[in-house]
């Protein structure tokens, strides 16, 4: 074979060998995971809590009925604004009323009565003056002058009965006038009819132990308005009376209004027919600073409370932070977690994890409060590898699209 066929040969082989490491070169940079990174900065973060209502007046006043009966005359309708005082339906009261004339009767005749009892009284007395003079003069017996005592006294006793009588009904008066009274129906103070359930000619009844009674209408302040929010239950600590919130209503587009929170539940909202595998949520009130005129009751409103803020923090992004079970050596019992980072060694193309303690969250970052400094670089994605690598794997840098959509080394 001549020399120049041999270093030929040798050539090819030399290739052969070189493309093979290549392939598996390849073939392993296939199995190392691609991330993003960034760097550990300072920054204002403003925290804040999001959740669904309705509006409500803050002040509103359900009527009911107090005595039964027919409605007769319903002088206002709904949406109506009425003043304190002002009429706004009659019950029939022509039963009641007879009530209240009988007893009222009754009262004067017992009076009348007092007057004859007292008369008796008077009587007895003369009698018994007569009685005691004629004893004196030894003209009747000890017994005679014993009746006419008697006389007295019983004369009196009956009067006082019927001054209890007397007594006994007029209260009994009073009682039947205050109950014809509630049949006549006024606004307890200014508002807006904002709910009416009946109509003219229906059936008021009173409210029982297992009955609830008729709501005969709703009357609402609106000059003071309040957003009713359900909190989600790992929200609702951070949550407290005074804070500022934002409140955005559905009728309202484009529009923002200020608010307050006034009212923080200490228990969870219940829902009718709900399973307690629903999410818990707490009842918060939020207190509109200047709601539009026309506003009314029931309007969907959504609401950002800001529930702290800070300036100048650490802090990386919130898809950075990792939480994982803490190594404990301990072979039974629950593992407990830790949070943390994967800061990123551009030299050995490796990860660290990094246990870290968290403040505040911000809406797309979260405080640190130790673990890490800024100007540290951190793996931020993606959310399937930052949950699969282990500390110290081997990975590289994700190569985002440029504007042209080649891909572009990251940093360039």
């Amino acid at each position: 074979m001549k020399r120049s066929t041999k270093i030929g040969i040798g050539v090819v082989a030399v290739l052969i060998v070189i493309v093979a490491a290549g392939y598996v070169a390849k073939g392993k940079d296939r199995n190392v995971p691609s991330v993003t990174v960034d760097k550990v900065n300072r920054t204002d973060l403003i925290s804040k809590v999001t959740a669904n209502g309705k509006i409500q007046a803050k002040r509103k006043v359900d009527l009911s009925a107090n005595v039964m009966g027919q409605i007769i005359n319903l002088a206002v309708r709904e949406g109506d604004l009425v003043h304190r005082n002002d009429f706004l339906l009659q019950i029939d009261k022509a039963q009641l009323a007879a009530s209240a004339a009988g007893a009222e009767q009754s009262v004067n005749a017992l009076m009348q009565d007092r007057e004859a009892a007292r008369a008796s009284a008077q009587e007895a007395r003369s009698s018994y003056d007569r009685a005691r003079r004629s004893f004196d003069n030894k003209l009747i017996s000890q017994s005679e002058l014993d009746k006419a005592r008697a006389a007295v006294a019983s004369a009196e006793a009956s009067g006082s009965a019927i001054e209890s009588r007397i007594q006994q009904g007029r209260a009994a008066l009073m009682g039947a006038r205050d109950t014809l009274s509630k049949t006549t129906i006024r606004s307890p103070m200014d508002g807006l009819v904002t709910r009416l359930p009946v109509e003219e000619g229906e059936v008021a009844v009173i409210g029982t132990m297992n009955n609830a009674g008729t709501v005969l209408m709703t009357i609402s302040d609106m000059s003071e308005v309040e957003a009713v929010m359900e909190v989600d239950e790992t929200d609702v600590p951070t949550v407290r009376v005074g804070q500022k919130a934002s409140v955005t209503v559905d009728a309202y587009p484009n529009q923002t209004f200020s608010g307050v929170v006034t009212e923080v539940g200490s228990s969870p909202v219940t829902k009718t027919g709900v399973s307690g595998t629903e999410a818990v949520n707490f009842e918060v009130k939020i207190q509109l600073d200047h709601p539009p005129a026309n506003i009314r009751p029931g309007f969907s409103v959504s609401a950002e409370i800001n529930t702290g803020s800070r300036n100048g923090v650490v802090a990386i992004p919130i898809q950075a932070l990792v939480v994982r079970e803490k190594p404990s050596g301990k072979p039974q019992g629950k593992p407990a977690e830790e949070e943390g980072a994967y800061t990123f060694d551009r030299a050995a193309n490796k990860v660290k994890f990094v246990p870290v303690k968290t403040g505040i969250t911000g809406e797309t970052a979260i405080e640190i409060t130790s673990g890490l400094s800024p100007g540290a670089e951190i793996v931020t994605g993606p959310f399937k590898v930052l949950r699969d690598i282990k500390d110290g794997d081997k990975v590289k840098l994700e190569k985002p699209k440029g504007k042209d959509g080649d891909k572009k080394p990251q940093g360039s």
